[in-house]
């Protein structure tokens, strides 16, 4: 677990660092059909591996019905996690598929207990994310305009990253308890944003500070170097990047409350849930005790696929 925490920690200090009803959908524009829609023998659901950078990493696949072309989502796991881990908790792979999504959710290099963030030491997974998207777009019947990327904790981070390293690639991000890992690049977007964090995730905090709360001996003293920023200020922090004006804090349910901004460039969105009393947890009805309460009653998996079904085409 060492290597994992350090790799945190290194991208951690790197670090600096939505919303309103959702806008009507924009109107479709034409799809971008890449090479694959003309594969006579496209990948098959699975599981499957990449070489990038002289390594070669796994990734799990979920293909929907129908000819396409189709939207792409990367599906990033969290520190210490695993692609099927992330897969099933998640629920992304069934739920996306369902919705006409192509789904891929990759691992981190072997040896490695998370992904490394642009500008960190260690495998280029920048650069094999987007090998992984040119992968997808060879071998499957891609919309080339509609690529989006989600993640928990540190995938969470990663993916948030990716909105400035992959050079505006990405149509939109979600990002679950994490939106603080990754800080906002100047000039970034447009792209979506939408983002889940509890109150009281013991692991990245949500009022900012030290992450790995319940952290002891070498392991506190190195989560001790790194400060996260507030979660509501990297929100903040990102509307401005993104050039999103007009910040408003309503009520969803009870326990939960949502920031967004009335206009963001390009009919694209940004919002964040605050969930009362959460913890480091995906919103919905997988429970898993060790890291806190969760919102049942939230469903981040289908809430996620309706922004990237509004978010209009790059």
């Amino acid at each position: 677990m060492a290597k994992g925490v350090i790799t945190l920690v290194v991208a951690a200090l790197l670090a600096a660092r939505c919303g309103a009803a959702p806008p009507p959908p924009s109107p479709p524009a034409q799809a971008a059909p890449t090479s694959g829609c003309a594969g006579a023998h496209p990948l098959e659901p699975g599981r499957h591996t990449l070489a990038s950078g002289g390594l070669e990493r796994g990734f799990l696949l979920s293909v929907p019905d129908g000819r396409g072309p189709h939207p792409v989502l990367l599906n990033l796991h969290g520190l210490g996690s695993s692609a099927a881990e992330q897969a099933a908790y998640s629920r992304l792979p069934e739920a996306g598929a369902r919705r006409g999504y192509i789904v891929a959710t990759p691992q981190a290099a072997e040896g490695r207990f998370a992904w490394t963030l642009p500008g960190t030491a260690g495998p280029d997974d920048t650069a094999f994310l987007t090998a992984l998207l040119d992968h997808l777009q060879r071998e499957l019947c891609v919309d080339a305009r509609r690529e989006f990327a989600a993640g928990m904790s540190y995938g969470a981070g990663m993916a948030t990253a990716l909105i400035c390293a992959a050079h505006g690639r990405l149509a939109g991000v979600a990002a679950v308890a994490g939106l603080t890992i990754a800080r906002p690049c100047p000039g970034a977007g447009p792209a979506t944003i939408i983002a889940f964090h509890g109150t009281a995730d013991r692991i990245v905090p949500y009022r900012g500070g030290h992450p790995l709360r319940d952290a002891t001996g070498n392991l506190r003293a190195l989560a001790d170097l790194v400060t996260l920023p507030p979660v509501e200020q990297s929100a903040d922090d990102w509307a401005a990047a993104l050039g999103c004006t007009g910040r408003t804090t309503t009520p969803h349910n009870q326990q939960v409350r949502l920031r967004g901004w009335k206009s963001c460039p390009g009919g694209t969105t940004l919002r964040l849930y605050t969930v009362n009393g959460g913890g480091h947890t995906w919103p919905g009805p997988i429970e898993v005790p060790r890291l806190g309460a969760t919102a049942r009653d939230l469903d981040a998996t289908g809430l996620i696929l309706d922004a990237f079904d509004r978010t209009p085409s790059r």
